[in-house]
C-alpha cells in the first residue's frame, strides 16, 4: 500500500448495520486530502457517540478503512469515498487496518516517558533567554536611577 507498512494480522472485517443517523463515524483522507504522509487512504476521523460504530466497539479513530462492501478505497478522492459510504446500504462490510497512534499525523495523546520535542525545548530556551535579557536591562535601569 502506498507509503505505509501494514501487517495482515491488523486487518479486520467489521459488519455494521446502518442506523437512522448513519454508520456513526466521520472519515478523513483520500488522494485530494492526505491524512497520513505518502498515503492516500481513508481513515476514521471521529466515532460518534451512540452510533453504529460506537455500539459495535471495534472501529477506532485512526483506523484505516481499506474497503467498503468489497470496494477498495485506496487512491480515491475523499468525495468518492463519502459517496460510497452513503450508498452502501443498510448492512455495510468494512475491511479495516487497525492503526497505532504513531502512524498518524498531527497531535496524539502524551505517552509516559516521552521526550519533549525540539521545538518545545527551543521555545522554552527562547523564553528563558528573553527573560534574562529583560532582567539585565531592568537591573541596569535601576543602577542608573540610584
Amino acid at each position: 500500500m502506498n507509503g505505509s507498512l501494514h501487517s495482515s494480522s491488523n486487518v479486520v472485517d467489521i459488519n455494521l448495520k446502518r442506523r437512522p443517523t448513519g454508520l456513526g463515524f466521520n472519515i478523513i483522507g483520500g488522494v485530494d486530502q492526505q491524512y497520513v504522509m505518502n498515503d492516500n487512504g481513508i481513515y476514521v476521523a471521529k466515532i460518534k457517540e451512540d452510533g453504529a460504530a460506537a455500539l459495535d466497539g471495534r472501529l477506532a479513530e485512526g483506523d484505516k478503512i481499506l474497503a467498503i462492501n468489497g470496494v477498495v478505497l485506496e487512491n480515491h478522492t475523499h468525495k468518492l469515498a463519502v459517496d460510497l459510504f452513503r450508498t452502501a446500504g443498510q448492512d455495510v462490510e468494512l475491511r479495516v487496518q487497525k492503526m497505532s497512534p504513531r502512524h498518524m499525523n498531527g497531535p496524539t495523546d502524551s505517552h509516559p516517558g516521552s521526550e519533549p520535542s525540539f521545538s518545545s525545548l527551543g521555545m522554552l530556551a527562547g523564553l528563558v533567554g528573553a527573560a534574562a535579557i529583560v532582567a539585565v536591562i531592568y537591573m541596569r535601569h535601576l543602577r542608573k536611577n540610584f
